[in-house]
C-alpha cells in the first residue's frame, strides 16, 4: 500500500498503525526502514519474520529527539551526549546501556541498544505523529530482505514485500548508505560500523579518539561479515586489475551477464559485447547516494556478476567500502551467506 508521504492523511493513517502493532515502511535519510513500534516486542517480532532476520540481530530505535531516546537507556554517557547534539538529527547511531524492561526485542536480547534520530522530513512526521498516540519509539531495520541490498526509493521496498505493507513514499533517500553507529555504553566510544560520517568528524564531536571493536562490542546491525549483497556475484577490483581483466575479455563463461561499475570504465563500447556497464561518480557522498539503487538497477538489467572498482583509500569512502566488501564477502566460498 504505497502512500504519498508528504500527505497529512497519510501520515495520520502510517502512525495509527503502528500504534496498534502494525508494520509500516518509511523513508529516513540513509535508507528505508521497515518499522514496528519499539516497546511492543509482539510487534517487533513481526519484523524478524518479515526479513527473515535471526531474532538476535538487533535493531536501530528511531525516536524523535535526545528527550525520547532517553526514555530508552538507563543513562546517556557523555560521548553519546555529544554526538547526539553534534549529529540528530541525522545518519548517527549511538549504542547505550538499555533501560530495564525497555525494547527488549529490539535490542535482540542485549543490554544495550542503538538509537538515531533520522533527519527526514516524512520520518520526523511520522514519529511525532505517532509519538501523539502512545509510540515513544520506533525500531526500523532496512526494508528488505534479510542480508540483501538496501532499499533507498518506495519501489524497492514495494518489490521486496507482499502486498497490504503500509509504506510512505519520501523519494529517494538522500544519503544512500546506513548511518554510523558508535557504541557508546563501555565507557569509550567504538566505531562499529562507517557511514558518510568521516571517523574525523565523529572523533572531533567525541572529544575523544574512536576505537576498533573487539569481542566484547555489542552486536548491531549490519555488521554480519556478508551483508548488502544483490543476486549477482559482487566482485571488487582494484583499478589495473580491473582494466587488464576488462582487456582480457570479461567473463567469458555460458550464461554469465558482466556489469561494471567503475570510476575508471573504458568507453563503453570498448567493454566486452554484452557487458552492462554505470559509473560510479568521483565523489564520495555521491557514490553512497547511488549505491544501493545502481547495484539494483544492474540486478534488474540481468547481470550474473558485477565487477566493482575499489573505492579510493581516502576516508571519506569508508561507508560505501564497508558496504562493498560485506556484499561481495557474501560470495566468497570461507564466507557463508547471509540470507
Amino acid at each position: 500500500m504505497l502512500l504519498d508521504g508528504t500527505d497529512p492523511r497519510a501520515i495520520a493513517q502510517a502512525a495509527a498503525a503502528l500504534a496498534t502493532g502494525e508494520l509500516v515502511a518509511l523513508p529516513t535519510e540513509t535508507v528505508y526502514g521497515l518499522g514496528a513500534r519499539a516497546d511492543d516486542d509482539a510487534a517487533v517480532a513481526q519484523i524478524f519474520a518479515a526479513k527473515g532476520r535471526p531474532a538476535d540481530h538487533p535493531l536501530i530505535v528511531h525516536v524523535l529527539d535526545a528527550e525520547h531516546a532517553a526514555r530508552f537507556a538507563s543513562v546517556l554517557p557523555p560521548a553519546a551526549a555529544r554526538l547526539m547534539q553534534a549529529f540528530w538529527p541525522g545518519p548517527l547511531t549511538v549504542i547505550v546501556p538499555r533501560a530495564p524492561g525497555m525494547a527488549a526485542a529490539a535490542a535482540g536480547g542485549q543490554t544495550s541498544i542503538g538509537l538515531r534520530c533520522p533527519a527526514h522530513p516524512v520520518a520526523r512526521a511520522l514519529l511525532a505523529e505517532a509519538h501523539r498516540l502512545g509510540v515513544p519509539g520506533v525500531a526500523a531495520p532496512s526494508a528488505n530482505r534479510f542480508g540483501r541490498v538496501s532499499p533507498t526509493r518506495a519501489r524497492h521496498v514495494v518489490d521486496e514485500f507482499e502486498p497490504g505493507l503500509i509504506v510512505l513514499d519520501g523519494g529517494a533517500c538522500e544519503v544512500g548508505i546506513e548511518s554510523s553507529i558508535v557504541d557508546c555504553s563501555r565507557g569509550h566510544p567504538v566505531l562499529l560500523r562507517p557511514g558518510v560520517l568521516s571517523r574525523a568528524q565523529i572523533e572531533a564531536a567525541a572529544g575523544e579518539r574512536l576505537l576498533s571493536p573487539d569481542a566484547q562490542a555489542p552486536r548491531a546491525s549490519g555488521t554480519l561479515a556478508a551483508h548488502y549483497a544483490p543476486h549477482a556475484t559482487v566482485r571488487l577490483l582494484g583499478t589495473e586489475q580491473l582494466l587488464a581483466a576488462l582487456a582480457a575479455g570479461g567473463a567469458k563463461q555460458a550464461g554469465k551477464t558482466l556489469a561494471v561499475y567503475s570510476r575508471s570504465v573504458p568507453n563503453p563500447q570498448q567493454l566486452p559485447a554484452g557487458t552492462l556497464a554505470r559509473r560510479m561518480p568521483d565523489d564520495a557522498r555521491a557514490a553512497a547516494h547511488q549505491l544501493f539503487a545502481a547495484l539494483r538497477e544492474l540486478d534488474a538489467a540481468g547481470a550474473t556478476e558485477i565487477w566493482i572498482e575499489l573505492p579510493p583509500p581516502d576516508g571519506a569512502w569508508d561507508g560505501v567500502r564497508d558496504r562493498l566488501s560485506r556484499a561481495a564477502a557474501a560470495f566468497l566460498p570461507s564466507e557463508p551467506e547471509q540470507g
